[in-house]
């Protein structure tokens, strides 16, 4: 992405629903500081959505207590490609033709499709 491009985007109105760290870890059945590590690791992404706001986690993004299946892999893809979590965030929810966002493809267990543009887009 652009320097400003995602920094840009308001993620607030992007992402329908956000949870705090704290939500995530019930969630997933893990600490907060798990959920802070897995944010490090770049298995879960991380970002503050409006002014104001703490850091919180797109819900989208955890589906019956797991992280979505593909997730972890594909934010690792992106960062390696010099993405960070807010444009991660920013490129998971935005419609890109799959069809539907690329969030939705991953929850439908489509996500080949996803990590092909991914990888072509970090290159």
């Amino acid at each position: 992405m652009s320097e400003s491009g995602a920094h840009d985007i308001d993620l607030g109105a992007l992402v329908p629903d956000w949870i705090d760290w704290a939500a995530a870890a019930a969630e997933l059945g893990v600490t907060v500081a798990k959920v802070r590590t897995m944010i490090r690791e770049h298995e879960l992404a991380a970002a503050v959505p409006r002014p104001g706001a703490g850091q919180q986690i797109p819900a989208d993004f955890i589906q019956d207590g797991l992280v979505v299946k593909g997730l972890p892999g594909l934010l690792t893809m992106l960062h390696d490609g010099h993405y960070d979590d807010r444009e991660c965030i920013a490129w998971l929810f935005t419609d890109l033709d799959l069809p539907g966002r690329p969030i939705d493809a991953l929850r439908e267990n489509r996500g080949s499709e996803v990590k092909r543009r991914a990888q072509a887009m970090a290159l």
